[in-house]
């Protein structure tokens, strides 16, 4: 088959654009390294559970258009994430509501707790933050920052809350209602059955073809001479072969284990926010979608520095790395018939929705 484009990638990008590209009769080739599709919503069936392999997947968004198009492929179920904390076995409801603030100073009504804050926050007296500490501070109040915020955000990002930028925490989410919801968005849930069917369906046309455990660089510059166009979708500055430096990522280890029982922890998403707990969070799967299974699957995520080799999960997106971002993207939006796209290709950390409302951006310049 003499193809119109190469996806690099079969995430959410490259196959939302794999799958528009061939509604147009577009011929397509997606290539992954791993050895399955979805990239990192893949889920994959562990004693009848739907395990979220790279991490929890929720999908939520406030835009009609994008929830009724990944409703095309997937039925979703009516899952709210309501994570909560657990700090040295003290259980804190998230995002910081009333249930926290009762919990942490028995106030009853929002006058209480806004009232408790005002007072925290100016005995504090972070009025000019110069880091993440003295911004969270200057939010919330150093009661919150240090049961709930410090010990989790050191954890995941490897570094002292007063030496990361104040930038990381612009805000903190505060609700003076006794709402549990995380996601302030009108729609949200978990795709019955797990996300991997979302791409299959996505990649199931007779004018697309997917070959797995491909990597791109042992070919590249065969590819880039063989396809008329590549939407490419790995890391930006591989690409362009690290000239500009090493973009810096945090990565996660993930420990799945199976359960002899039928409920571990009672909720889907616990975070562990004290410093001492080597992981960040524990991820009980079944939760996500009702389940009744005798068994219960469980995960807990560990962040680690990141090496060449190793996954890619958030970028630093610090001054510095952004600044060298900026450099490979001058770069990428000079070279002919290559399309960036994804959380890698643009160096930024995207919830689903944004990936597919990027993907269809992209959709939308291409052919229209």
């Amino acid at each position: 088959m003499v193809y119109d484009y190469l996806v690099v990638g079969s995430g959410l990008f490259g196959a939302v654009f794999a799958y528009e590209a061939a509604k147009r009769g577009k011929k397509v080739k997606v290539i992954d390294k791993r050895n399955h599709i979805a990239g990192n919503i893949y889920t994959e069936e562990i004693e009848g559970i739907n395990v979220h392999k790279y991490g929890a997947h929720i999908f939520h968004t406030n835009s009609k258009e994008i929830w009724d198009y990944v409703n095309q492929f997937a039925e979703f179920n009516r899952y709210t994430n309501s994570p909560i904390a657990n700090y040295r076995g003290e259980i804190y409801n998230m995002p910081f509501n009333m249930n926290t603030f009762n919990k942490l100073w028995g106030v009853v009504t929002p006058e209480e707790a806004k009232a408790k804050i005002e007072e925290l926050k100016a005995a504090a007296g972070s009025e000019n933050p110069k880091n993440l500490e003295e911004q969270a501070i200057s939010l919330v109040g150093t009661d919150i920052y240090q049961k709930l915020v410090k010990g989790y955000t050191e954890k995941q990002w490897g570094r002292k809350a007063n030496e990361l930028p104040a930038f990381i925490i612009k805000r903190l989410p505060v609700r003076f209602t006794y709402d549990n919801n995380y996601f302030n968005d009108r729609y949200q849930g978990i795709p019955i059955g797990g996300y991997t069917q979302i791409v299959e369906k996505m990649l199931t046309s007779n004018l697309i073809d997917v070959e797995l455990e491909q990597d791109f660089f042992e070919k590249k510059e065969e590819h880039l001479k063989t396809f008329p166009k590549i939407v490419y979708t790995g890391m930006i500055d591989q690409f362009f072969d690290y000239q500009f430096g090493t973009l810096e990522y945090r990565s996660l280890q993930f420990e799945t284990s199976v359960m002899d029982k039928e409920n571990y922890q009672g909720n889907a998403v616990v975070n562990y926010t004290d410093a001492e707990t080597p992981y960040t969070r524990i991820i009980e799967h079944k939760h996500f979608e009702f389940g009744h299974q005798p068994k219960t699957v469980i995960t807990k995520e560990y962040p680690r520095n990141w090496e060449k080799g190793d996954e890619p999960y958030y970028p630093m997106n610090d001054k510095k790395n952004n600044g060298i971002f900026n450099k490979y993207r001058e770069l990428a939006e000079k070279t002919p018939n290559v399309i960036f796209g994804g959380r890698l290709g643009m160096y930024k950390y995207y919830d689903m929705h944004q990936v597919i409302g990027a993907a269809l951006s992209v959709v939308t310049q291409e052919f229209n």
